[in-house]
């Protein structure tokens, strides 16, 4: 099925908004007429024009006809092709970065259904592309990329699709599916637009999703369980719509899945992540095998800072009590982490610089603006735009060193072209948790206190398990609503028990949890926009945890091998990537260590309370 979905908004950590702006300086916004002036700009009318007609002379051209192709000519085919999803790539780039910045402005969210609307007519035609590339012989294949180094090197791309070749259907069908895409897509925005639009109530304020969960780490308990119970309330009020999309993208992702003959739910993720299915699952059964050694011990040990008998979930992002609750201005959010990237590698921060300089951010909070943060590449002959929603908490420090450490792979791998740049979601987390890494040990290095130590380290310890044990939930979760809907639809209340299901076991005896929290699961993205997303957080954190191991061992031009792992892209597997680290991600060992290094830092945490 091939259409052109926009990536969903992350939601890293649930929390990385806030309710003011005072004290964060001048908060930079996007500046998007490096893709187009305006809606009606003429270059986009050329462009939509341009599309129109290519994508039909590509069918005149090719339909029908790849297989009698020498290399050349399928070489000049695979070009074409890539200059298709370049255009059509800045096309809905532009469409959907101006949806974000305000997705309950009708007029937007009209463009961006239009545009959407046209490319998928426009490129149904295309679809005879990796069908008919899926039936040329192995031998005949290996033979043309022999004879012509350059197609040799769209490789990778061709081992991706051909992956799908056991889950293709008919030509037929699959125009079909491709032409219905933009009807999953509206159930997408529906989630999207009833998001942005839900109102909570606090403290005489009408305030949107990302403010009220901001209050769930005030050091105040009476305003943080006050955001719990409003936010238990506005979904409760809604739940019956959520439910009604988890079923109905859950059921059609059945229905497709059934007809390709999918083996699970989780198969086409795995094949788009082009990793192996027992790599996730050895990388689930060992989180889920530390839970007692990590979020469980950690959360026992804030337990007993916060001074509590059982911990509420209005307190699992509580602020320590020594915690300094200071707003960082954007101009120090800037050096802290630009000073992090410069001491890891100058070229790291000259090539960060521009996202500051030039609108490649948008990091103001505002009304309608969608939830969460993202990097997006756009296309390789623009560069990647950044948005954010900062307000000043040490954890929006976290997230502003995250998303640029997406924006400077992305830059990194836009060498090698439209079609090799993207990289899988699981390898996509590793610069941008590396770049996290590094801002806190900059940030740990200058501590001057134990208190401040102990902070730092304790929020560390929190992102992880927000990174690692807390999608890992998620995905046992989406896990269990894709079989369960299986058997037939399920009721608000059915989602809220599987909910329910994966919650205490992930965070341990030291919570209880409120009645309410049950529809929680209703606001997480990517659960409707990219199912069974989420393993790829914990993939990329124990990825870089293993990674900055021997970066911290001193290992030999490090930094050499880390710039060409990024600038690959997705022209290589994840073996051959880190191999030049001598690390292995399909040995179940691998993961332990990632784990450990988590493990450690609560180690030195209770060392703190001898």
């Amino acid at each position: 099925m091939l259409h052109f979905p926009f990536p969903a908004p992350k939601v890293l950590r649930d929390v990385n908004a806030s309710h003011g702006t005072d004290g964060l300086g001048d908060l930079p916004e996007w500046d998007l007429t490096d893709l187009y002036t305006s809606p009606e700009a003429p270059e986009l009318e050329r462009d939509l024009n341009w599309l129109e007609g290519e994508c039909s002379a590509f069918a005149a051209d090719y339909e029908g006809k790849l297989s009698d192709l020498d290399a050349d000519g399928l070489l000049n085919c695979v070009l074409r092709n890539e200059q298709i999803s370049q255009i059509s790539g800045r096309i809905m780039s532009y469409a959907g970065l101006r949806y974000y910045q305000l997705t309950i402005d009708a007029e937007r969210a009209q463009f961006m259904s239009n545009c959407q609307e046209k490319l998928t007519d426009f490129t149904t035609p295309l679809v005879f592309f990796t069908l008919e590339l899926n039936r040329l012989d192995d031998d005949h294949l290996e033979d043309l990329f022999a004879a012509n180094a350059d197609l040799a090197r769209y490789k990778p791309v061709f081992d991706r699709i051909r992956a799908m070749k056991p889950y293709q259907l008919s030509d037929e069908m699959e125009k079909f599916l491709h032409d219905l895409g933009v009807v999953g897509d509206a159930w997408e925005r529906l989630f999207d637009e009833t998001i942005a639009g839900l109102q909570f109530e606090m403290e005489g304020e009408t305030l949107n999703i990302e403010a009220t969960l901001n209050f769930l780490t005030e050091q105040d308990r009476s305003k943080r369980e006050a955001a719990a119970r409003e936010v238990s309330r506005v979904l409760g009020e809604n739940v019956k719509t959520f439910a009604r999309v988890h079923n109905t993208q859950a059921k059609e992702k059945e229905v497709i899945d059934r007809w390709r003959g999918m083996e699970t739910a989780q198969t086409g993720r795995h094949l788009s992540n082009h990793v192996e299915p027992e790599v996730v699952e050895a990388l689930r059964n060992a989180v889920v095998a530390a839970y007692p050694k990590l979020s469980h011990r950690y959360y026992e040990l804030k337990r007993k800072w916060l001074g509590l008998d059982k911990m509420q979930v209005w307190d699992r992002n509580a602020p320590l009590p020594m915690d300094d609750t200071r707003i960082v201005g954007w101009d120090e959010a800037q050096k802290t982490v630009m000073d992090a990237y410069a001491a890891f590698d100058p070229r790291m921060a000259d090539i960060a610089l521009p996202f500051f300089t030039k609108g490649w951010i948008d990091a103001e909070v505002k009304p309608g603006k969608a939830p969460g943060a993202f990097a997006h590449p756009t296309v390789t002959d623009v560069h990647p735009y950044v948005m954010l929603n900062y307000l000043g908490k040490p954890r929006d420090v976290m997230t502003l060193a995250h998303e640029l450490g997406h924006g400077v792979h992305q830059v990194l791998a836009a060498d090698q072209g439209e079609m090799l740049s993207s990289t899988p979601l699981t390898l996509a987390e590793t610069a941008s948790v590396f770049g996290e890494m590094l801002t806190f040990r900059k940030m740990l290095d200058a501590a001057e206190t134990q208190d401040e130590r102990k902070v730092l380290l304790a929020g560390k310890v929190e992102d992880m398990i927000n990174t690692v044990v807390r999608q890992i939930a998620f995905y046992d979760f989406e896990c269990k609503l894709h079989e369960a809907r299986r058997a037939g639809e399920l009721t608000p209340e059915d989602i809220n028990d599987l909910w329910m299901s994966v919650q205490a076991e992930s965070l341990g005896p030291a919570f209880e949890f409120m009645d309410g929290y049950e529809v929680f699961w209703s606001y997480i993205p990517h659960f409707v926009h990219s199912p069974f997303y989420v393993y790829a957080y914990a993939f990329g954190d124990g990825l870089v945890n293993a990674l900055y191991a021997v970066y911290a061992e001193g290992g030999e031009g490090f930094e050499e091998k880390y710039f060409d792992m990024l600038k690959a892209g997705g022209s290589m597997h994840h073996k051959e990537l880190l191999a030049p680290f001598g690390l292995d991600a399909s040995d179940p060992k691998f993961w332990d260590k990632g784990l450990s290094m988590i493990s450690s830092m609560i180690d030195e945490l209770e060392a703190m309370e001898d």
